[in-house]
């Protein structure tokens, strides 16, 4: 059972700066670019990946939605764009009701459509046990996961996941086309039951979500399955990657894929 919000948690009383900027950006090739929210702490400081393509530009992953996305990218966003979500959890979503075209593998619909709605910012406030696991793997969990406000009078208690109903369902094997670059999409699940990832063969190119990162990952939820997970990490050990952009964390090249996926593996062997 979730704690209610009262005036003397220790998310309603923080004291916070507001933010200069709430995005950071850096450009990882000529058409690839990351966005991630550095005031937000690491367990939920998502990867937000733009490829910008000759005919429209494909966003994969959309943050916490504290801070309007579709704003910060405006000087990129200069043909329609395809808002694709690896899958369904707060860090992951939050900015995805603001692009008109968003897709999502259909077994995370409900989450989007129905977010939980506690104080997601609030780690005391989260259900029984998710901070508990989430420290068990390795990661500081605050109590609350914002360092700064992302405009003054921003109250961290109050925020919550905006809904997202209406996106269009991703199937395995369907290729997302953006005119000079193809993208083939991979259901890769454990993490969550619909996880994806997209993958570009021509230039060995994987944007995996949570799927694997480097960092620690985590397999805890009550929507994860471990069996699945290995089958995924089995699978992305055969797979040819040159480059992985992930979820969370730096990319990395295929000997560190294979070294993640062999370590999962043999954990849970």
């Amino acid at each position: 059972m979730l704690r209610s919000s009262t005036s003397t948690d220790a998310c309603a009383q923080s004291a916070l700066p507001v933010a200069t900027s709430w995005f950071a950006h850096e450009q990882i090739t000529p058409d690839i670019l990351r966005f991630w929210e550095p005031h937000v702490a690491r367990v939920f400081q998502c990867n937000i990946w733009l490829v910008r393509g000759r005919d429209r530009h494909l966003l994969i992953d959309g943050g916490m939605g504290i801070s309007p996305l579709s704003v910060a990218l405006t000087d990129w966003l200069d043909k329609p764009v395809i808002a694709i979500a690896t899958h369904s959890h707060m860090d992951h979503v939050g900015a995805l009701n603001e692009f008109a075209d968003r897709r999502l593998h259909p077994l995370e619909h409900d989450m989007v459509s129905h977010p939980e709605q506690y104080p997601v910012l609030c780690s005391q406030h989260w259900p029984a046990g998710m901070k508990a696991d989430m420290e068990q793997a390795g990661y500081e969990v605050p109590d609350v996961l914002i360092d700064a406000l992302p405009f003054a009078g921003f109250d961290p208690a109050q925020f919550r996941i905006p809904a997202c109903p209406g996106c269009q369902a991703l199937q395995a094997g369907q290729m997302i086309d953006l005119g000079d670059r193809h993208f083939e999409v991979l259901h890769l699940p454990g993490h969550s039951p619909g996880s994806i990832g997209l993958w570009e063969a021509a230039s060995g190119t994987l944007f995996s979500g949570d799927a694997v990162y480097d960092g620690p990952l985590l397999d805890g939820f009550p929507e994860s399955d471990i069996q699945d997970y290995c089958r995924t990490m089995q699978r992305l050990l055969e797979l040819p990657a040159n480059i992985v952009h992930a979820g969370h964390d730096p990319s990395f090249g295929r000997e560190r894929l294979r070294q993640l996926a062999q370590s999962y593996l043999q954990r849970n062997s």
